[in-house]
């Protein structure tokens, strides 16, 4: 049977990814040894990982002054890794869900912390307008995409201070101008690779403008000049992310891959919106691409768990909502084919036959 991945993440994959780096476990470029066997020192690692930097700067079209880092320790270790190498006296965050909230609490360890913007009275549901970005800030930091609650946001800001992104579950999967970013970081567990490896944009201009003593690992310029190698990275994460890479510009890019999101995602949030049973969780405006949240309407909320049977038995998983929205989510990343959401929606429409009132 055809599984059907929605999974939030770790989460699909390009098969042809899975299988390259199968190929790679077995036996890394006809060497006889396994990629998690030979030497992150020697010449054939070395070339995975130049040529990972080198695609993940050629796919996103990264400027000059950035460099992409590799490291481990999830967006989790992140949220403290921005306030320890840039925040002076006082950063602006966004409030926009539970993985905002995570970034602001590590961030007040640090100094002063405003949040210009919340979303937490409607339990997240949307992106919040209105706010400003204050000129003394030492930073200002998003989370471009919700996967909990399902919204997303879509625009580069301008912004007078740096601007931080934790791009986790959105990156690569849309065209973005990274020159209006000073960090974009997440764990690659969603678009880009397994879990076990956390991407870094950094430019460098930003660096070395706290009086802190930051300790060496914590500090991104010991990455920097150590190209990601300062301790052993994450191998075969790492080489799961080239051969991502290499599946994204072969298809087409960045443009391409966001023309086939739109479509899977407005194919679902038409038959949410459609469907009788169903009722979306996310102001449309700020809906994500990426995370489609969906419940049943009071009347049919006794039918979740046999909705999620029905699913399964027809090859789909990953589908149960996250325990604060609670219904459904299905997860649209890169890697998750069309037909998977046509799958779905067929079986929302069956389901609606066979319970509708």
């Amino acid at each position: 049977m055809k599984k059907h991945n929605f999974s939030a993440g770790p989460s699909v994959l390009a098969r042809e990814v899975i299988e390259n780096t199968a190929k790679a476990v077995l036996d890394f470029n006809g060497s006889g040894l396994s990629i998690m066997e030979v030497s992150h020192r020697g010449k054939d690692f070395q070339a995975v990982m130049d040529e990972a930097v080198a695609l993940f700067k050629e796919v996103l079209n990264i400027p000059e002054g950035y460099q992409v880092l590799f490291l481990g320790g999830g967006a989790s270790l992140q949220f403290a890794m921005v306030p320890y190498n840039l925040l002076g006296k006082k950063a602006a965050y966004l409030e926009t869900g539970v993985w905002a909230k995570k970034a602001i609490k590590e961030a007040k360890q640090f100094g002063e912390v405003e949040v210009i913007g919340s979303s937490a009275d409607k339990n997240f549901s949307y992106i919040p307008k209105g706010w400003t970005i204050p000129a003394d800030a030492d930073y200002f930091h998003i989370t471009t995409n919700n996967t909990i609650y399902g919204t997303e946001i879509f625009e580069d800001f301008d912004s007078p201070v740096p601007l931080v992104a934790d791009m986790s579950s959105d990156i690569f999967s849309r065209p973005l101008d990274v020159s209006k970013y000073a960090i974009i970081y997440g764990g690659a567990q969603k678009n880009l690779g397994p879990a076990g490896v956390t991407f870094v944009i950094v430019r460098e201009d930003i660096l070395g403008k706290v009086d802190r003593t930051i300790p060496t690992m914590l500090n991104y310029k010991t990455h920097i000049d150590n190209g990601s190698m300062f301790n052993t990275p994450p191998c075969l994460p790492v080489y799961t992310c080239m051969e991502t890479l290499r599946w994204l510009k072969k298809l087409g890019g960045l443009e391409v891959m966001q023309k086939m999101n739109l479509e899977k995602a407005q194919l679902l949030y038409d038959e949410i919106d459609r469907n009788s049973m169903f009722v979306g969780t996310a102001e449309k405006e700020s809906r994500s691409i990426m995370n489609i949240c969906f419940v049943f309407k009071p009347e049919y909320e006794e039918l979740q768990a046999e909705f999620l049977s029905f699913t399964g038995k027809k090859g789909m998983s990953g589908l149960k909502g996250h325990r604060s929205v609670g219904g459904f989510r299905a997860s649209t990343y890169n890697a998750l084919a069309r037909e998977s959401v046509v799958a779905l929606v067929e079986a929302m429409q069956e389901f609606e036959k066979m319970h509708a009132k």
